[in-house]
């Protein structure tokens, strides 16, 4: 089976365990990178992934 490598928003959310409200400010605020596809926002599965593992480092270095 091909690895996914647009995220929709929700799809994002309910890997982080957060609201799709949560996913879109996190979006806004440029955080989590995103791109548009017409008029759809989606997360490149590989950029979230990053996202994640650098909040881990950012955690274990303060």
């Amino acid at each position: 089976m091909a690895e996914t490598l647009l995220l929709k928003p929700q799809e994002a959310a309910d890997q982080l365990r957060v609201s799709r409200a949560k996913t879109y400010e996190l979006i806004s605020s440029g955080q989590i990178p995103s791109i548009k596809v017409g008029s759809s926002v989606r997360i490149p599965a590989g950029a979230l992934r990053e996202w994640i593992s650098q909040q881990l480092a950012d955690r274990n270095v303060a």
